[in-house]
């Protein structure tokens, strides 16, 4: 993994071109491995992603006995499942800053019981677990904070789950339904379980993720809309032998936009046509905004279709890949409105007013909303120095601001604290490097 400088200059860059192999996907890699923890039998996981985020589970579910093991120098693990019942019932938990690995965690240790801490980075600590506490708690678990309420760091301690019917809000994170979904099945042994939403669910195509997985280890959900889920009694994980990683469609963003922005073509392959991931329509919103873009079965190009354009469009559906249609307004003609994206604030940072202050640096009116963006383009783009504010997708999302676009040419960036990407891809600038043919270090 490449060891980053304090900051890192990027010079303007004239055009792209080429193929990217994506890291696997964040959301799948972390749900994987916990479904192969829980389940009965053997699971071969193969092209894991490697990042800080997986590394984070993979140490939690080895405290928790959870015996895996690296096939050589490869991105495939062998793990033994444990048939819903962790061997270590004590134990100290680190969870960084990954969503992705404490949410179901947490669920899924209180249900099945012990005496737990679960703890994070200072800015997990700011994260919201509320709701999800709420819903366990109120099921029979006993979960405490030991900070500010409503935030980790917690403690679990044995409860007795009794509840048939839980409900949980949708509105804030879609990991909380995930988290309930996936330790539905814990609870199920003598009783139907049924999980409903209260209020609108945001960021859907994450749920299909979960129920994808969920099937795939020998769990069927019954879905009534968007609005409950009915997990019937005696189901329960069991290992599918082999499961493969796709490449995650978040990271292919920066490619495909790079692609539309820069000419192209740029080709990204781990995911295509068929992909379970939301966030291959972010490939929509390119095409909208002029790109042209092309599918196969494991792979998806982009390349310049002209003078990008201006799109008002909802992106309650790919809140993340939505963070570089922010940067790609910057090369668009008219005013790019992004509606929907108040989750955006409870990410790894608040990533509106995150988003609003470094495009402003670059000249563009930015107009921040309670759950929208604005971004009109600047007649030139401005160099800075853009803040990451120890956010992975901040710092690759503002790497695209070098390239030079039909409408208006990119300029020098300095990245600071690059070595964010490590969260969820390690090599990502050495990656960007190879797509416009130059040595980054």
């Amino acid at each position: 993994m490449k060891q980053y400088p304090p900051y890192l200059d990027l010079q303007p860059v004239m055009s792209v071109q080429g193929t990217v192999r994506l890291p696997g996907s964040k959301s799948i890699s972390n749900r994987t491995l916990l479904l192969a923890a829980l389940a009965e039998g053997e699971t071969l996981i193969k092209d894991l992603l490697a990042s800080d985020d997986t590394l984070v589970m993979l140490n939690a579910l080895q405290k928790l006995g959870v015996h895996w093991e690296q096939q050589g120098s490869s991105q495939d693990y062998l793990v033994k499942g444990c048939a819903a019942a962790f061997p270590q019932h004590h134990a100290d938990l680190f969870m960084g800053n990954a969503g992705t690995a404490i949410r179901p965690l947490v669920a899924a240790l209180a249900v099945l019981g012990g005496d737990y801490t679960i703890h994070g980075v200072p800015r997990m600590h700011e994260r919201p677990i509320g709701d999800l506490v709420d819903a366990l708690n109120h099921a029979g678990a006993q979960i405490a904070y030991t900070g500010q309420a409503g935030y980790p760091p917690l403690h679990i301690q044995r409860g007795h789950i009794h509840a048939q019917r839980l409900q949980v809000k949708g509105n804030v994170s879609s990991q909380f339904l995930t988290a309930l979904l996936m330790a539905a099945p814990l609870m199920a042994k003598t009783y139907d379980v049924r999980i409903e939403v209260l209020g609108e669910l945001i960021s859907k195509p994450y749920i299909e993720i979960t129920l994808n997985l969920m099937q795939r280890f020998g769990v069927t959900v019954e879905r009534e809309g968007w609005q409950a889920f009915v997990i019937r009694k005696g189901q329960r994980y069991v290992s599918p032998g082999v499961i493969h990683v796709e490449g995650d469609a978040s990271s292919a963003s920066y490619f495909l936009a790079a692609g539309a922005i820069a000419g192209g073509p740029v080709r990204v392959e781990g995911v295509g046509r068929d992909s379970i991931q939301g966030d291959i329509r972010f490939a929509e919103a390119l095409e909208k905004m002029g790109a042209v873009i092309t599918r196969g079965e494991n792979w998806i190009e982009a390349r310049s279709g002209g003078v990008l354009q201006a799109i008002d469009m909802d992106f309650n559906h790919i809140p993340d890949a939505a963070m570089t249609i922010a940067v790609a307004a910057l090369y668009a003609n008219g005013t790019t409105t992004l509606r929907n994206i108040a989750s955006w604030r409870v990410k790894e940072t608040d990533r509106l007013s995150a988003m609003a202050t470094e495009l402003r640096k670059l000249g563009a009116q930015v107009e921040e909303g309670a759950d929208y963006m604005t971004v009109t383009p600047p007649a030139q783009i401005q160099s800075a120095s853009i803040a990451t504010y120890d956010d992975h997708r901040m710092a690759m999302c503002f790497s695209l601001a070098s390239l030079d676009g039909k409408a208006r040419r990119g300029a020098a960036m300095r990245i600071l604290e690059p070595h964010c990407v490590a969260k969820t891809f390690p090599d990502y600038f050495q990656v960007f490097a190879q797509i416009h043919h130059e040595e980054l270090f």
